[in-house]
């Protein structure tokens, strides 16, 4: 069956001949982005322990969660929490097979606190968080429908995913300075906390970056020191930017600070104090927020990497834009790709591909190829999103 796939001409400014453009990245330890994980690698873990007891991933989708923050009492030099962080856990998983059981609440439990290790080494998972999980069985005609396609998996939903390419240079910008921070600066400065978000608007060609950086009272003496690495956050997140871009450049770090109010955390995250996360209201597949270009609602992280389109055409349609650009140097591309519910995954309703080049009518049929060769290996997104290969959040 020919696929349906469409590539046109684009009608659209790229943005980045746009006069205004604005991108937003939460950092590992933002409560939203700290869930989206949690449940992406309860869904992996999930997946491997299927492997190994059935031979392969059986259903589930466990997309759902929520982060309620808790309280602290923060001065210079320490703190502690007054109230835990409390998270809870929901969706669905098959916990049953043939009389053969599967610890997913376990799993689930045991995950959530080995993740938030990772990301906050400050914090004591054993006293200072609450975790509920309340994953259960799922309903029989969707995972009916996930058994009943042994070679190709049929949709388990009516939606779509999107994707673009290539960056713009506040885009790269914007998710460099993040994950920079956000690794070797700070494995090497421990005052900086994971809860690390950047927030950028590019006005003309000047870049104006907003950084809110939680920073680890345990190691900050007083208000000149609290002072001084924020100036070094600052030069470094400058640095950072003019190595990608020759724009002009202004660096903001905790605007919000007056005073002796600081950005100070016990253990790195804004979720002791009060802040929330939810599933879904972070960054999307590709790391950032992008309000200017195409975007879906859909939340990736923790949906079942095998049928789940949502997840998987959310992940295929950046890779495929992803290698468009850079095959054929197109100004940008931006791809849609919509399913049908119980139709197979490798056709989707539609695949629709917009492309701003000066060579589209050399490069179409090729990039209509491309897509058409990347359906056909649709499965092989399974394999990367369960080994942690493609970013999802």
């Amino acid at each position: 069956m020919e696929r349906n796939i469409v590539v046109e001409r684009a009608t659209y400014k790229a943005v980045k001949e746009r006069d205004v453009e604005v991108v937003e990245r939460k950092g590992l330890g933002h409560p939203d982005t700290l869930i989206d994980a949690i449940v992406e690698n309860i869904s992996r873990n999930l997946c491997k322990e299927y492997v190994k007891e059935f031979g392969k991933i059986l259903h589930h989708n466990v997309d759902k969660g929520q982060i309620c923050g808790g309280a602290t009492k923060v001065e210079f030099g320490g703190g502690y929490f007054t109230k835990p962080i409390f998270i809870l856990l929901s969706g669905r998983a098959t916990e049953e097979v043939e009389g053969k059981k599967i610890p997913v609440q376990h799993i689930a439990q045991r995950t959530t606190h080995d993740y938030l290790k990772s990301v906050l080494p400050e914090l004591d998972v054993c006293s200072d968080v609450e975790v509920d999980s309340k994953i259960s069985q799922g309903s029989a005609d969707l995972v009916e429908l996930f058994l009943r396609a042994p070679s190709i998996p049929l949709a388990n939903d009516t939606s779509f995913g999107v994707g673009f390419a290539p960056l713009t240079d506040l885009e790269r910008v914007v998710l460099e300075i993040e994950t920079r921070l956000n690794g070797h600066y700070r494995l090497k400065n421990r005052e900086v906390g994971s809860d690390i978000k950047v927030m950028g608007l590019r006005d003309g060609n000047k870049l104006k970056i907003t950084v809110a950086c939680a920073f680890i009272s345990k190691y900050i003496t007083d208000l000149e020191d609290y002072n001084e690495k924020k100036a070094r956050v600052r030069e470094f997140a400058e640095k950072v930017a003019r190595e990608i871009t020759g724009m002009d450049v202004e660096i903001a770090v905790n605007t919000a600070d007056s005073g002796d109010s600081v950005y100070l955390t016990v253990s790195g995250t804004s979720a002791e104090m009060g802040d929330d996360g939810s599933v879904g209201r972070g960054n999307r597949v590709n790391g950032l927020i992008t309000p200017m270009r195409s975007m879906t609602l859909e939340a990736a992280c923790g949906k079942n990497p095998v049928n789940h389109v949502g997840k998987i055409y959310s992940v295929l349609a950046t890779e495929a834009a992803e290698r468009i650009a850079k095959d054929y140097a197109v100004d940008d591309v931006n791809i849609v790709l919509l399913s049908q519910i119980g139709r197979r995954i490798d056709q989707p309703k539609v695949a629709h591909i917009s492309v701003i080049s000066e060579d589209f009518d050399r490069v179409k049929d090729s990039i209509k190829k491309d897509i058409d060769a990347m359906l056909e290996n649709i499965t092989e997104v399974t394999n990367k999103i369960v080994e942690g290969k493609v970013r999802l959040y």
